[in-house]
């Protein structure tokens, strides 16, 4: 049994792309993370047509739907290390998924993955790090 979250409701998140630094496309010295345009005369600023567009507080998602992950299943994620740290999710296994953290070995993910099967804890990355003939 695949476990189900808690909120049945579908999640609409308002925007998803990243708004992007005025310019970053044109020179490389400007990296494309947001910083808000101070210029006088600045097309951004003013919110001209066509424009980038500015982040503002319109933006924002529905206070439910907050920090949960865009696989359409509506769970929040917390990073995992270890088989303990698994075992905090015992309880809130309707509300948080777990995600195995980049570090943990291929051998402890394998035993990390089995655990939350019998906890019936969901996990975003089951599969990393697995061979095809270990996967079967």
């Amino acid at each position: 049994m695949t476990p189900t979250p808690l909120t049945g409701k579908k999640i609409v998140k308002k925007r998803t792309k990243r708004f992007i630094r005025h310019q970053s496309d044109r020179y490389k010295k400007l990296a494309p993370s947001w910083r808000k345009p101070k210029g006088i005369d600045n097309r951004v600023r003013r919110r001209f047509k066509g424009q980038f567009l500015m982040p503002s507080i319109g933006y924002g998602s529905e206070s439910k739907n907050k920090h949960c992950l865009r696989d359409h299943r509506g769970f929040r994620k917390l990073l995992i290390h270890n088989v303990r740290e698994l075992e905090v999710l015992m309880m809130s296994n309707r509300r948080f998924g777990a995600e195995i953290a980049r570090g943990v070995s291929s051998k402890k993910r394998k035993t990390i993955v089995e655990r939350a099967n019998e906890l019936d804890i969901y996990v975003t990355n089951p599969n990393a790090r697995l061979r095809g003939e270990e996967n079967e």
